[in-house]
């Protein structure tokens, strides 16, 4: 309460003076105005009086003169009137006035002098002083009286003003009185108003923080739009999810201290790789942007959208931790507005801690190097799906020309760094770590190929090969999803470039320069006791719910999760599930499987094409199969957010994972990571890398329509029992195999080389 008065008590004493200051000029109008009005009737009066005495002046001793005097003195407000003769003596006068008043006032003086009108306001102190018995405030108006052309007198009228003095007491009374019920009520509703926008709102938060302080849970108190603190509460809210994280963490380090495990966490990350980095920026750059900006429907806002990955997830602390920056593809369409001039800003945008460097693509650049090269050509070329792949020169020009913006865009943000280090994500930039490190040879510079590496017949497709491998091996690391891959990548090596391969540590030594070659199996941030919404309530009503939601009735759901492409199995899953209900008709009307298909790259043909074929295969098994209140596929064509496809993976009895080629496919950990209830079955594609980490699947051959029938029977057939043991033992593999500890092992290996310059080698400065 003693906030509150501190805050209300300079109000109250400005709503006090501001209140007494109107309620002064409201009584001296008042004032004002009723004598006004007093002295004009005076004068309208005192004019038709003199109409009427002037006539009677020469008959002075006629009782007439007299007798209208009498007449006109019992007028409201009027003490009486006087006629006084140019000597002054008293010609008539009303009976009643006091004697004093027989003498001419100075007023009638100074009309006779003047010969106009002349008023005056005599206060009580002024009465008094000219006569003892006489306590009245009074108006006197006089007014010159003419004969034969000559001043022959003076007409004088005094009027009492004890009514005005009345009045405005009055005024005075009911403004202060107003001034008064004002100020309370003012002052009452200010104090409501405080206690709900301020100290109310305030009182909750310190509260609330020291629920959190003591290591309670509790929610974060709730903040009206447009709240005075709300700022305040925003930053406080910030703070007291630091404080949880960090003593979350801590607690964490502590058990596995005691349980000798090594976890991965984020903040173990942020502290491990800022003391290997020692207080440098780390530079990261990849097609695809950590934070999008786009147009609202009706383009009056902008929205940010976080685009789904793993790699985001995976280096946002670490780039965090040391004031990094990410050098990206500005794809969203209102990129460009929330820029500078630099291209340039920081994120996140709740808690601005790195740089986002934008770069700038046409549509015809876009076309040709992304579209075209990137995944018209390298895509298929690396997946090995037997879909064709396509290299254009033009589109190999296009791709050679953004390698080169991405690398000037990167050598501009290290300008002024000692020894930067990068880390360039994926097959979109296989030149950019030769032309960085050509002109930056302090830099350590890494990528990670994140799709497989096909052994060198089939590379060999590629009529570029040779400059591809070449730019990858400028750099210092080069990280592939599996040790098959990296096998790969040193027979391509010895096939197309003259170096030396050195096998027994897995590196390339070409011209002096040593590139070494790793596996680092890519994963996804394992939940920690985090039980959403969805986990609240069981898998069986979850299942329900979807059901319901999508119109079809099945005690039993499979869930598949993927990008419309080609490269993931989707056509032979969906002929192993039609075997599967030809094998097992008992499972109609009970089982449906939900495929969650993402269009993509609809801009080529053949994802065009391939969309349309999936499609078609739907509706084709549906048609052999459904009733009018089941069916077997329920085909999703369109994006869906995290949380919604967390809804599929609880319900789900089994999710497949049928990749004809991939280099993890990280579907596959996000259903294990989500399955805290330790429940439903994994079936999995050998041509995945996460086979080589989730042996507790069910393992596939995707082109075995016959084994992944069988394979949908088991996992439905399989007990809770079997069940419970292959999830426990997958998960505690994705739980230890995270994100962080992907992330935490590359870059740590990068910092760890020793970069030997030439001797009197000039770094040549970006300029």
């Amino acid at each position: 309460m003693r906030t509150t008065l501190k805050i209300i008590l300079p109000l109250i004493v400005s709503v006090a003076t501001v209140s007494l200051f109107f309620a002064a000029y409201q009584v001296r109008t008042e004032k004002s105005a009723l004598r006004s009005d007093l002295s004009h009737r005076a004068e309208i009066l005192g004019e038709s009086l003199q109409e009427s005495v002037e006539p009677l002046l020469d008959r002075a001793a006629d009782k007439s003169l007299q007798r209208l005097v009498e007449r006109f003195g019992q007028r409201e407000h009027l003490k009486g009137v006087a006629v006084y003769s140019k000597a002054a003596a008293v010609l008539a006068i009303t009976s009643g006035l006091p004697p004093a008043l027989k003498m001419r006032p100075t007023a009638a003086t100074r009309a006779a002098q003047e010969d106009t009108g002349v008023g005056e306001f005599l206060s009580a102190e002024q009465t008094a002083a000219a006569n003892e018995d006489f306590h009245s405030p009074i108006h006197i108006y006089a007014l010159p009286l003419h004969h034969n052309g000559e001043i022959a007198g003076t007409l004088v009228l005094f009027h009492d003003t004890g009514h005005i003095d009345r009045q405005v007491s009055r005024t005075l009374r009911d403004s202060l009185l107003n001034a008064l019920v004002q100020t309370f009520l003012i002052t009452g509703l200010a104090v409501i108003l405080v206690q709900w926008t301020f100290t109310g709102p305030l009182t909750r938060t310190a509260k609330w923080l020291r629920t959190l302080r003591t290591g309670q849970a509790n929610a974060p108190p709730a903040v009206s739009n447009g709240e005075i603190l709300d700022e305040i509460h925003h930053e406080v809210k910030h703070l007291a999810r630091d404080l949880d994280t960090a003593r979350a963490a801590a607690e964490e380090e502590a058990r596995l201290r005691d349980s000798s495990a090594s976890l991965w966490t984020a903040e173990r990350l942020h502290v491990s790789l800022r003391n290997k980095l020692r207080e440098k920026p780390l530079y990261v750059v990849s097609n695809r942007e950590p934070y999008m900006h786009v147009f609202s429907e009706n383009e009056k806002s902008i929205n940010i959208i976080v685009p789904a990955s793993g790699v985001v997830t995976a280096l946002e602390p670490v780039l965090r931790a040391c004031n990094g920056t990410w050098i990206a593809n500005g794809s969203g369409s209102a990129d460009r507005e929330v820029v500078d001039a630099h291209d340039r800003l920081r994120v996140p945008p709740d808690r601005p801690s790195y740089t986002l460097r934008r770069v700038w693509l046409s549509d015809e650049e876009d076309k040709g190097y992304y579209e075209g090269f990137s995944n018209e050509g390298l895509w298929p070329l690396c997946h090995i799906a037997h879909t064709r792949p396509v290299f254009r020169p033009e589109d190999w020009l296009q791709y050679q020309k953004i390698n080169r913006r991405f690398a000037d865009a990167v050598l501009q943000e290290m300008e002024g760094t000692d020894s930067p280090i990068l880390l360039a994500q994926d097959y979109h930039f296989a030149l950019l770590p030769r032309m960085v490190k050509e002109a930056r040879p302090d830099a350590r510079v890494a990528i990670f190929w994140h799709i497989p590496w096909p052994n060198p017949e089939v590379f060999g497709i590629c009529p570029w090969q040779r400059e591809l491998v070449d730019g990858l091996l400028g750099a210092d690391l080069i990280g592939f999803q599996i040790q098959s891959h990296c096998n790969n990548f040193l027979e391509t090596v010895d096939r197309v470039l003259e170096a030396i391969t050195e096998w027994d540590r897995f590196a390339v030594n070409r011209q002096g320069h040593v590139t070494r070659v790793r596996p680092y199996p890519i994963s996804v941030a394992f939940p920690e006791n985090s039980r959403g919404a969805n986990e609240s309530r069981s898998a069986g009503s979850e299942r329900a719910a979807l059901c319901t939601q999508m119109g079809i009735e099945a005690s039993l759901l499979g869930i598949g999760v993927d990008r419309v492409d080609y490269t993931k199995g989707i056509l032979e899953r969906f002929r192993g599930i039609e075997r599967f209900f030809d094998m097992n008709p008992a499972y109609q009307q009970r089982f449906t499987f939900v495929q969650i298909g993402a269009p993509s790259r609809t801009d080529i043909e053949r994802y065009k094409n391939f969309l349309a074929e999936v499609s078609a295969e739907a509706e084709r098994i549906n048609s052999r199969f459904q009733t009018s209140r089941w069916k077997p596929i329920a085909f999703l064509k369109k994006h869906h957010s995290h949380e919604e496809i967390a809804r599929y993976y609880h319900a789900a009895s089994l999710c497949m994972v049928t990749s004809l080629h991939d280099g993890m496919n990280l579907v596959a950990k996000e259903f294990i990571a989500s399955r805290q209830d330790e429940r439903g079955t994994l079936i999995l594609s050998t041509f995945t890398g996460a086979a080589h980490d989730l042996s507790d699947a069910l393992l596939v051959n995707p082109y075995d329509v016959s084994q992944l029938s069988d394979s949908i029977h088991r996992a439905l057939e399989m007990s809770e029992e079997e069940q419970s043991t292959r999830m426990q033992r997958m998960r505690h593999n994705v739980r230890e195999r995270n994100i962080y500890r992907w992330a935490a092992h590359l870059l740590s290996d990068l910092t760890e080389i020793r970069i030997e310059l030439p001797e009197r080698a000039e770094i040549p400065q970006w300029s």
